[in-house]
């Protein structure tokens, strides 16, 4: 039982992956996830400070 008409992993060429506003949709999500991260990290190391500062020594 084989296929005809045209290649098994043939991807169509209308995907839209590789155009110039993909990329910059991917690299716009991908500040986004970087910008979000990091304010999460600095959150957590101002709690440690903020937890550090009211210790009881």
């Amino acid at each position: 039982m084989s296929e005809q008409g045209g290649e098994v992993g043939e991807v169509p060429a209308s995907t839209g992956a590789g155009t110039e506003k993909y990329k910059q949709r991917a690299v716009l999500l991908r500040v986004m996830i970087y910008v979000f991260a990091t304010h999460v990290f600095a959150g957590f190391v101002m709690l440690l400070f903020y937890l550090g500062q009211h210790a009881q020594k």
